[in-house]
Order: structure tokens, then C-alpha cells, then sequence
């Protein structure tokens, strides 16, 4: 076994956790870039392996869908469309439910991290215009998107990379075999959330606090109309690829082509598409670009190997996934603890639940702490750039414990029935 790749993917996991070296702040993408650089510099993988071992379908959708947000941005047409829909709130109680199962919704198909960037500015909005605390529709928001985006292949990273990963005659790359397994208990899920919410923030959530919204205008109206026609595109292909499923047995249409077509219009018709491309997240294209690499050089050291070997452990059998996959996220978060883990269960040609049980339970596992998804670090770090009541760490865990815990049960019995 190789010891350095394991010494670095700890020193990159610590400064993740503390995001600091004295004075100097670092972002999450350059804390792993630097990981994915020492195994490359110290000869743990060839350059060779590491461009293979980066999944490009991964890449290109997230791409795609980044375009697409950018130009939801800049346009306003994101705000437009929540104004449209949240004003119909006439209490904070019934804003906490729209909240949690509108973005809930949207993360299915909008990718969580993505909708953590978009989405956050707008929830703070939302907060300030309501008369509520920041800090608890944030966590809602961050709770909601987790598990809202359990129910599609594409609604987070871990999800699309198990599904592109996966055995092909398994078909777990289907939107109908993640909603076979996940819909009915993520609705379940969110009005869980709610609850929970409404329990512990009663105060904040309540039938007699009243809110109201004035009108938001669209800033770009031939950009909006660019953005609606992408978001057509996108709802057509992912219609088209569940009837390819449903009534044609075939594979569908690849998550790539999905998100590329769908961005295709921003990038043709729009007359400010340097702007918006300029304005796509490519630090978090780096993260996953250098994710990749240095959990490649980690497989190829054995480490986890030998010690789910060592231990004995059925790493096939539902209550282990689930086990492994919330307690590890923690420490190495929920996207690296799936890549590496759907390699083991490639390596034994293991049943479609045990990966369908990954994907669930690598995803709420980011419910449990702040550490535990990207999402919720993006979340906090738009928070601190706009606002100063930030979400510590015990504020997450605190609603975290109880909402991990129901959740876990709710999917678990779902896969095992």
C-alpha cells in the first residue's frame, strides 16, 4: 500500500474542515487541487491515469448546467420565478413549506451544488423581505435541496457519478429506476423536514406571522426568454429519456448530451455569452477535475481495500452502505466517499440496491454536518460574503441529528421493501 496518497487526502480533508493556514483563507477547490498536484509531482499516479480516472461526463453536465444557472442569474429570471411563486405565501409557516418543496423540486433537476450557489443570495432575500432570521430558512433551504436531490440521477454529484459509473446492464443511469426507488420517500422526506422545522423554530415558523413580497422585475428580457427555452429543452430530453426507458428498453439519452443541449441556446442566442461564461463556477469544474485525480491515486493505493478486508465488513449489504456512508462523508465528504466507493462495489459486481442504497445514503449524509456535503459549505460561504449571522456548527448538527436519523429510516425501509 502507498502511504502518501492516504497522508494527503487527510492534510486536504483538515484544511477543508479549518479552511485556514494563519491569515490565509483557502477555498475548498484549491485546498484539493493542491492534493491532486502532490500525487501527481510525487509520481502516486501517471498523468496517463489521471486523465482517465477524470469521469468527463461529470464534468460536461455540471458545465452545461452551470451555464444555464449563470444565465438564470443574470437575467433575474430565477428571482422572477420564486417571486411568482413564493408571494403566495401569506405566513412564514406556509413560505417554510413552499421553500422546502419548491427547491426541493428544483434540486432534482438543477443539481444541488448549483442550486446552492443560485439559491442562496435569493433565501437570504427572502429572509430580509420576510422579517425572519437568516440562519433558519438557510438551513431549511440546505436540508431541502440535499434530499430533494436524491430522486434523479442528476440532482447531485455522487448520484450522476454512481449511475455513469455503475454496470451499464444494471440501467441505474434511468430517471425512472431513481424514482422507482426514491420519489414517493423523498416527499415523505421533505414534509419531514417541515415538520422538524416547524417544531424546533416555531417561533420563527408560524400560521401568525405574516409575510409579503413586492413584484421583481425581469433585468434581461431576451435573456430570460433564451434561459425559458433552455429550461423547455431540458424538460424535453428528460421526457424523452424516462419514454426511452419506460417503453422502449433502451439506455436513454446520456446525462452529457442532456445538459449540453439544453445549455446550446444560451450559448448561441445570447448576445452577452462571454459574460455568462465568464460567470459559470469554474472553480468547482477544478474541485471535481482534481477530486477525481487524487481519489484515483487513492484507489490505486489500496487503502480502503485492504481495510474493508481487514474488517471483514459486507460492503454489499444495505445496513453497512448506509453505516459507512454517513459516518465516512463526515470525514471526507459525501462525493469522494461515493466515487471511492463505487469502485469497491464495481470490483465484486455487486446488485443494483447496494448501489441505489450509495446514492441515498452518500447523499443525506450531508445532512449531518456541515462537512458532510459540498452544498452545504457553498451555502455557508455565500452566507458569510452577504451576511453576518452565519450557520456554526452546531446550529447544522443540531437540526442535523434528528432530520439524518428520520430520513435514513424512511429511505432504508423503502430499498429493503
Amino acid at each position: 500500500m502507498l502511504v502518501i496518497p492516504i497522508v494527503v487526502l487527510a492534510a486536504v480533508f483538515i484544511l477543508i474542515a479549518i479552511r485556514r493556514i494563519g491569515r490565509i483563507r483557502l477555498e475548498i477547490w484549491q485546498i484539493i487541487l493542491a492534493g491532486a498536484l502532490i500525487v501527481l509531482l510525487t509520481g502516486q499516479i501517471s498523468p496517463s491515469t489521471a486523465f482517465y480516472s477524470i469521469n468527463f461526463e461529470v464534468i460536461f453536465f455540471l458545465l452545461g448546467m452551470f451555464i444555464i444557472g449563470s444565465a438564470l442569474e443574470k437575467s433575474n429570471y430565477l428571482v422572477f420565478l420564486s417571486q411568482k411563486i413564493f408571494k403566495k405565501a401569506r405566513s412564514t409557516e406556509m413560505l417554510l413549506l413552499m421553500v422546502i418543496l419548491a427547491t426541493g423540486l428544483l434540486s432534482a433537476f438543477m443539481d444541488n451544488d448549483g442550486l446552492a450557489i443560485l439559491g442562496s443570495p435569493f433565501i437570504i432575500y427572502i429572509a430580509m423581505k420576510s422579517n425572519i432570521r437568516i440562519k433558519p430558512i438557510l438551513l431549511a433551504f440546505a436540508f431541502a435541496i440535499t434530499i430533494g436531490s436524491v430522486v434523479t440521477p442528476i440532482g447531485n454529484p455522487q448520484n450522476l457519478i454512481i449511475a455513469t459509473e455503475a454496470p451499464s446492464y444494471l440501467h441505474i443511469s434511468s430517471f425512472v429506476t431513481f424514482a422507482r426507488y426514491f420519489l414517493i420517500p423523498t416527499i415523505i422526506n421533505l414534509f419531514i423536514v417541515y415538520l422538524v422545522f416547524r417544531f424546533i423554530y416555531r417561533k420563527e415558523f408560524n400560521k401568525d406571522r405574516k409575510v409579503s413580497f413586492k413584484s421583481e422585475k425581469v433585468s434581461d428580457k431576451r435573456l430570460a426568454l433564451i434561459v425559458k427555452i433552455s429550461i423547455l429543452v431540458l424538460i424535453a430530453l428528460v421526457f424523452a429519456d424516462v419514454v426511452a426507458n419506460l417503453f422502449f428498453s433502451s439506455s436513454g439519452i446520456a446525462f452529457v448530451y442532456i445538459a449540453l443541449l439544453s445549455a446550446l441556446p444560451v450559448v448561441l442566442l445570447s448576445n452577452r455569452r462571454i459574460e455568462i461564461l465568464k460567470n459559470v463556477d469554474w472553480s468547482t469544474l477544478v474541485f471535481f477535475i482534481s477530486m477525481f485525480v487524487l481519489i484515483e491515486s487513492v484507489w490505486l493505493s489500496g487503502f480502503f481495500q485492504y481495510i474493508f478486508s481487514a474488517l471483514s465488513v459486507d460492503i454489499t449489504s444495505i445496513p453497512s452502505i448506509f453505516t459507512i456512508s454517513i459516518v465516512l462523508s463526515q470525514f471526507i465528504s459525501n462525493v469522494p466517499l461515493a466515487t471511492l466507493y463505487v469502485k469497491l462495489l464495481n470490483s465484486i459486481s455487486a446488485p443494483m440496491a447496494s448501489y441505489m442504497a450509495l446514492a441515498v445514503a452518500s447523499t443525506i449524509a450531508g445532512n449531518l454536518t456541515i462537512l458532510g456535503a459540498a452544498s452545504n459549505v457553498i451555502i455557508i460561504h455565500k452566507t458569510e460574503k452577504m451576511h453576518k449571522d452565519s450557520i456554526t456548527f452546531l446550529d447544522f448538527v443540531k437540526i442535523g441529528i434528528p432530520i439524518t436519523i428520520l430520513t435514513a429510516i424512511v429511505y432504508f425501509a423503502f430499498i429493503i421493501i
